[in-house]
């Protein structure tokens, strides 16, 4: 079962308006979606993206008590804006976006987004578009697998895992998850802590396979431009390189005071404006933690879009 994190602080944050229209960018298994619909009166409605098809059919069960108030779409949420005119929503007035894969889609191996469960290796969140992680590891050249690595998984080993890969590969195709963990594993000279010495190079292969950095940047501004005045945007992350471009984005988009040399100040800011909601991101309490660990490196970030005068 898949636990949403950090979700009273993100619903606190999120919900302004029971009879309002929220998207959630991420419906993953709906546990956000169905704690905004029941804050939301019979008037409120919630509309859920998800690119994985076997996460908009799994959550029919979940959302089928909110009937006509719940609309699920599959598709990227970079395309968000596009999406809900599908449905006739032009304006919403809040926006979550709950990044990363969710547990679910960690347990079935088929899916091969884990190393720990063998599964041939896919890791496409719509198997239906585009090249599998099998495709890259075996058909993208040393350099180019090394940068990935290193760039995407800040693995310092990027090198000599993507030697070891193209090598390997020399025998023949590199297949299936578990194949391709133990020739991380060797590469790295063994496991040597508790964290598996594929853990980055695996995440590396799904950010790239899924262009989740592309995605993010083009669904911050899609999210951003379909809030009303006064909407809100909430934003979850596990690591850090998906922290800093939102971190980044809310900052160019928030107001700032720049000094002019013949005195006096400007206002600078990309329109449109946001007011920020949390100095520093949220994080997990003590008891989340325990209770679920995988909100451990959760990270909540939310802003306000400015009411234009």
């Amino acid at each position: 079962m898949h636990v949403p994190v950090l979700l009273n602080e993100t619903l606190n944050l999120l919900v302004t308006d029971p009879a309002g229209i929220y998207v959630d960018g991420t419906l993953g298994r709906g546990g956000h979606a169905a704690e905004i619909l029941k804050r939301l009166s019979p008037e409120g409605r919630l509309i859920g993206l998800d690119r994985d098809a076997e996460a908009i059919e799994q959550t029919e069960k979940i959302l089928k008590p909110f009937g006509a108030r719940a609309v699920r779409i599959q598709g990227n949420f970079s395309d968000m804006k596009a999406l809900c005119r599908q449905v006739g929503v032009t304006e919403a007035d809040g926006v979550l976006l709950d990044l990363g894969v969710s547990s679910p889609q960690l347990d079935v191996a088929e899916r091969g987004f884990s190393f720990a469960k063998d599964g041939p290796l896919d890791m496409r969140m719509d198997r239906t578009q585009g090249r599998s992680a099998a495709d890259w590891v075996n058909e993208e050249d040393e350099e180019t697998l090394a940068d990935l690595i290193y760039r995407f998984g800040e693995d310092r080993d990027s090198r000599r895992i993507a030697r070891a890969i193209v090598l390997e590969r020399q025998k023949g195709r590199i297949e299936r998850t578990v194949k391709l963990a133990e020739i991380v594993e060797r590469a790295k000279g063994g496991r040597r802590g508790p964290t598996h010495p594929a853990t980055q190079t695996f995440q590396a292969l799904r950010i790239a396979v899924n262009d989740e950095m592309g995605s993010l940047v083009s669904g911050l501004e899609a999210g951003l431009g379909l809030l009303r005045g006064g909407g809100r945007m909430t934003v979850i992350t596990f690591h850090s390189l998906e922290d800093r471009p939102v971190k980044e984005f809310f900052k160019r988009h928030t107001v700032k005071r720049e000094s002019l040399q013949q005195g006096g100040e400007r206002l600078v800011v990309d329109e449109p404006a946001v007011r920020m909601l949390t100095k520093k991101p949220l994080t997990a309490s003590k008891q989340e933690m325990m209770n679920n660990p995988r909100s451990r490196s959760a990270r909540l970030r939310a802003a306000e879009k400015e009411k234009v005068a």
